[in-house]
């Protein structure tokens, strides 16, 4: 009997700590970790310091969870209308609102603490802005009232890019400035595509997303433009901030390249969700192989195997 009892609490403990891992949209973290670590790569001209970074990805993954757990306290009443989150934590009512926000607060002060005591100060100070820059300008502001809600909320998806520069620097450079750059242009085509292959839910809550307020077309010509400012973008880090050489520069331009085409075929049907779905995935594997390109191309090792082709194949 008692080892009945003591499963059984182990079971409902394991029901409510996923319940609270959901709260922080586990899936999107990865992809924030991915950029800081680009940017602490490309910082440290590839000579990173393993402490150092697993410091900072760890102050940006409780960063990061803090302020998509805020968002989910926030829009929890059109998350319960919407099927695709009625399932979530909170409209579910698995838990409690006051629980949530306790819990979004304890993991903002653990990032605060984490990077201010580990990393420096900068690279706290930045995180937790990103947080009340999603919570405060997007998901209040911005995401209910108008359609560049994504655009202007961009900001908060690219400010990891600054922390992982700041945790290896101290400071903020030309560089940093680009890497955020890239992440920002990068955030309206991504979560664009996304909101043409859900546009009916956005407008059953009034959330007015691109594709509800105008239409398909006009999200899929700004889907267009964005791509052809963002890949040309990329390559400012070759030149003239020449801090990538020819394997970035090679990669950049490949999935440049596919990225544009995938645009221009959601442009030529953008009621076709297919086509919306397949630049929605592609966008997320885009952004994960140029920062890995990013990390290779940063290494010493990288550039001396670069030269010594470049010398093999000049004679």
């Amino acid at each position: 009997m008692n080892e009945n009892i003591v499963t059984q609490q182990y079971h409902n403990f394991l029901q409510v700590a996923q319940s609270y891992y959901q709260l922080t949209k586990p899936r999107i973290i990865p992809l924030l970790l991915i950029t800081t670590a680009a940017s602490m790569s490309i910082a440290s001209g590839g000579k990173l310091d393993p402490v150092l970074l697993l410091a900072t990805l760890a102050g940006g993954t409780f960063a990061a969870a803090s302020a998509q757990t805020f968002n989910c306290i926030y829009d929890r009443d059109i998350d319960y209308e919407m099927e695709r989150t009625r399932h979530r934590p909170l409209p579910s009512g698995r838990v409690q609102p006051g629980h949530a926000l306790i819990f979004a607060i304890a993991l903002a002060c653990i990032s605060f603490m984490l990077l201010a005591v580990f990393v420096n100060l900068l690279s706290a100070l930045l995180a937790i802005s990103g947080i009340l820059f999603y919570v405060g300008v997007y998901t209040h502001l911005l995401k209910r009232h108008t359609s560049v809600n994504i655009v202007i909320g961009g900001v908060a998806g690219a400010v990891p890019t600054l922390v992982g520069w700041a945790a290896v620097t101290g400071t903020l450079s030309w560089t940093a400035w680009l890497l955020f750059a890239i992440v920002f242009l990068w955030t309206p085509p991504h979560f664009w595509a996304l909101a043409l292959m859900i546009s009916e839910d956005y407008a059953k809550v009034g959330v007015p997303m691109l594709p509800v307020v105008a239409d398909s077309l006009v999200a899929a010509r700004q889907i267009w433009v964005y791509a052809l400012v963002l890949i040309p973008t990329t390559f400012l880090l070759i030149d003239p901030l020449q801090v990538m050489s020819a394997i970035y520069g090679c990669t950049a331009f490949v999935l440049g390249a596919i990225f544009i085409k995938k645009a221009w075929a959601l442009l030529q049907a953008p009621e076709e969700k297919r086509l919306a779905r397949s630049l929605f995935l592609y966008s997320i594997l885009y952004m994960i192989l140029l920062c890995a390109a990013m990390v290779v191309d940063s290494f010493p090792v990288t550039d001396q195997l670069t030269k010594f082709i470049v010398r093999f194949v000049s004679g």
